[in-house]
């Protein structure tokens, strides 16, 4: 399992949270609870990194599946699972089109509860992985002269070589120079490559 993940506990029973919690941390999973979804958005600032969310739905307040809709809204990446006792067909299909990992109703097992927990804390490394790794292309990206991005630019936007050429007042060869320095700086392999990075990045005319 992935070091220091932590599980965000929110459920307005206390008895309920604190036994969730003792649960969790008998796994081995540091656990934080909170009585309210607001409660819990209001540390949001300062919680990263790795973990999981185990949230109630109905709660005075926000609730769960409202929660998920202001997580989507702040681009949140931790995974979420949601905990009901009255849960039904219609409320699982809400809550996982709102990108919840998954619905468990009460009452559960706990070792069932604990692998959902657990799938939930490996999802969350992977997303974790897949910024670090986009973050170290956007950076690639940064080291890119201004002649580079306007090569970059004109190549993606589908123009030969001998017509960027033209526009830029260089030769050919100058152009085939900087796309293989563009490609080497970036680490594609491949122009299907750079062009599938410079999309993942949101590399476009005006917005780098």
């Amino acid at each position: 399992m992935p070091r220091n993940a932590r599980v965000f506990v929110i459920d307005d029973d206390e008895a309920v949270r604190r036994s969730l919690c003792w649960l969790i941390e008998s796994a081995d999973h540091p656990a934080m609870e909170f009585a309210s979804a607001d409660e819990f958005l209001a540390d949001l600032p300062d919680i990263d990194g790795t973990g999981c969310i185990v949230t109630d739905v109905r709660m005075p307040g926000m609730s769960g599946i409202e929660l998920l809709q202001e997580l989507a809204d702040r681009g949140s990446n931790l995974p979420v699972v949601v905990i009901t006792a009255h849960g039904d067909v219609q409320m699982a299909v809400e809550t996982m089109r709102l990108g919840a990992l998954d619905f468990v109703e009460k009452p559960f097992e706990e070792k069932a509860l604990l692998e959902v927990v657990e799938r939930a804390l490996l999802e969350s490394e992977r997303r974790q992985q897949i910024l670090s790794a986009d973050a170290d292309v956007r950076k690639r990206f940064e080291t890119l002269t201004p002649r580079e991005r306007e090569v970059l630019e004109m190549i993606l936007a589908g123009q030969p070589n001998r017509r960027v050429a033209m526009k830029l007042g260089i030769s050919e060869k100058t152009v085939e120079a900087h796309r293989a320095h563009i490609m080497e700086k970036i680490g594609a392999g491949s122009f299907a490559e750079l062009v599938t990075k410079a999309v993942q990045t949101g590399f476009q005319q005006g917005k780098h």
